[in-house]
Order: C-alpha cells, then sequence, then structure tokens
C-alpha cells in the first residue's frame, strides 16, 4: 500500500472516530443511536452489492428475523443483552443463508424478483404470527436488558450508556468488514461481481463464496436488528416490510457504493432526513427520491463521488489564481538599483 492511500485509511477512521464522538451533542441521542445502527446495515447490505455484485431486496428479513428472535427471548425469558446479541446473529446468519441459498440459483432481475418475493414472504408470515411477533401491532414490551441477565455492571437503560455501547459495536462491526474485504475472501468476491465466470474458471466455487457473503452480510443486520429492538424497546412489522429492504438500498447507493465509508454517510444522511427534516416537513420522501435521482443520473459513486469531484473543482480552481505579482523596489534604493 502507498503511504498516501496509508493516510487517507488513517484519516478517514479519525474522521469517523471524532463524528462518533460529536453526534450526541448535535443530534437527540436516540436519533444519533439509530445511525450508527443503520450504518451497520448498510454496510452489511454493501458486502453484498458492492463488493460482491448481488443487489438484494430482501435484507429487512435478516434484520427483522435477529430483532424478532432476540425479542421473543427478551420478552418471555428475560435474557441479557449479550445473548440477545449472539441469538440476532445467528438467527440474522441462518436466515441469509436460507435465503441466499435460493436467490443465487438466479442472477440479474430474477435474483432481484426472488429476494423481493422472499421479503413479501418473511412479512406475511410475521404479519400472520400474532402470538409470536405480535402481528400488525408489532412485538411490545421488549425491555432493555442488562448486559449479563442479573449483574447490572453497566447501566444500558440510561440513552447516553446505550448510545455508547452501539458506537463501540458499530466501530467493531466496520474495522471487521474492512478487514474482510482486504482479505483474499474480500478479493475473491471482487473477482465474482467484476466477472463469475472467469472466477469459476479460476476454480473458485462461486455459489459457496455467494452464500457465504449473504451469511455473513446476514449476521451483521441480525446484530442490528437486537440493537434497534433494545433501542426503541419494541419490534415493528414494518422492521421486516421489504419497504425498509429499500430504505437500506437507498442509503447505500446515496452513500456510494464504491467507497467502504459510503455506506456509512449514506445512512447518516438518510436517518437524519427521516429523523430530522420529517419533523419540519412530512413529505420529506420527496426530497429523497430527488437525492436519489441525482445520484443515479450525475453521481453514480454517491456523495463519496460528489465530494471527490468538488475536491477536485476546489484543487484546479487554486491551481488556476495567478500567482501574486511581487512589488518591485523603487529605484534608487539598494534592491532597486539596477547595473549601467
Amino acid at each position: 500500500m502507498k503511504p498516501a492511500d496509508l493516510l487517507g485509511r488513517k484519516r478517514a477512521w479519525l474522521i469517523l472516530f471524532a463524528v462518533v464522538l460529536v453526534l450526541p451533542f448535535v443530534l437527540r441521542t436516540t436519533v444519533a443511536t439509530e445511525m450508527w445502527i443503520y450504518a451497520i446495515l448498510a454496510l452489511a447490505f454493501n458486502l453484498l452489492l458492492g463488493y460482491t455484485g448481488l443487489l438484494s431486496f430482501g435484507q429487512a428479513i435478516f434484520l427483522g428475523t435477529g430483532a424478532y428472535a432476540a425479542g421473543y427471548l427478551i420478552l418471555h425469558y428475560k435474557i441479557g443483552l449479550l445473548l440477545a446479541m449472539l441469538v440476532g446473529t445467528g438467527s440474522g446468519a441462518l436466515a441469509a443463508l436460507i435465503v441466499g441459498y435460493f436467490c443465487i440459483q438466479r442472477v440479474g432481475i430474477y435474483f432481484i424478483m426472488l429476494s423481493f418475493s422472499f421479503n413479501l414472504m418473511a412479512y406475511f408470515i410475521a404479519y400472520q404470527a400474532t402470538p409470536i411477533t405480535g402481528g400488525a401491532d408489532g412485538m411490545t414490551g421488549v425491555t432493555r436488558p442488562d448486559l449479563i441477565a442479573g449483574l447490572p455492571v453497566f447501566d444500558i437503560d440510561n440513552r447516553t450508556n446505550y448510545y455508547i455501547l452501539v458506537s463501540l459495536l458499530f466501530l467493531a462491526c466496520a474495522a471487521s468488514l474492512k478487514w474482510i474485504v482486504d482479505s483474499p475472501l474480500g478479493r475473491i468476491l471482487q473477482a465474482i461481481r467484476e466477472n463469475q465466470e472467469r472466477a469459476a474458471a479460476l476454480g473458485y466455487n462461486v455459489q459457496a463464496y455467494k452464500r457465504l457473503a449473504f451469511t455473513i452480510s446476514g449476521a451483521y443486520s441480525g446484530l442490528a436488528g437486537v440493537l434497534y429492538a433494545a433501542l426503541f424497546q419494541l419490534v415493528p412489522i414494518d422492521l421486516i416490510n421489504w419497504f425498509n429492504s429499500g430504505n437500506i438500498v437507498f442509503m447505500t447507493l446515496i452513500g456510494g457504493v464504491s467507497n467502504f465509508f459510503g455506506p456509512i454517510i449514506g445512512a447518516i444522511f438518510f436517518i437524519w432526513l427521516q429523523e430530522t427534516v420529517s419533523r419540519q416537513w412530512d413529505r420529506w420522501p420527496l426530497l429523497v427520491g430527488i437525492v436519489f435521482s441525482i445520484v443515479i443520473f450525475f453521481f453514480r459513486g454517491g456523495i463519496v463521488e460528489a465530494w471527490d469531484r468538488l475536491l477536485t473543482v476546489v484543487g484546479r480552481f487554486r491551481a488556476a489564481k495567478p500567482e501574486s505579482v511581487k512589488r518591485e523596489a523603487p529605484y534608487g534604493t539598494a534592491e532597486g538599483r539596477k547595473p549601467l
């Protein structure tokens, strides 16, 4: 890696850490916490879209499965949050393994429609399974338990403390996903994205690697579902709705899939619009549509590409500015004397 690239990466992580520290002082703590939960989701989804080339409209399945599984055990068996996170992560991974197994049998538009169909089925099951999920009313009564049941060592009922926990988990998820995409596994996934026939010809089991990408993405999404359920102390039916899968796709594309940090920016921007602008303007989805259209037409790389272009334009403008003319010293002074 070039020194300049390494410096750029370090700077990006430092900026991200600074945003984590500053965000709860700028926004309501609940909104800031929700941003990092959806940032985990967007990063997990980008493992499929940005690195493997799989545009799935079923990410809400894994989010909702993790939330429902953990919420049910918290509600009825009073388990701690750490155990709930393990259950949610495992449930999300299992759901993704099953859904991914069938979806990857097809490519292109058929893959997209299959993932969408599975999301519709998952929503219908959650809607009908009222004794377990609460149906249309959602799963209510979910508490925010201690990290370890019966050991109140860290009061996560406090909103600030819960923000600290979620932001630390987000940083851990971001670091681990960055390690994955930079590893040999990440390079194989990118090879599949570019040309899966060529990857198969080189001896890679394309189907197995796609299933693995689905499973990893589902695990992180399931964890995000648990954190969401504990944040709002309920699991709404809309969490597993296909519309929520669309939101995850939008925030990832708006941020930019070609840059690792793009989905994080997209998640922060989308939740800010949803939670802040919606209080002032009830037609805020129109603004999301306008921004998304601008991204599709002019900035295929999302907000990250728009920022890079802005920096390029500013750099060219500065380079084009004429150098200041040095003032000539008056004739007759030592500096101004000219040779005869």
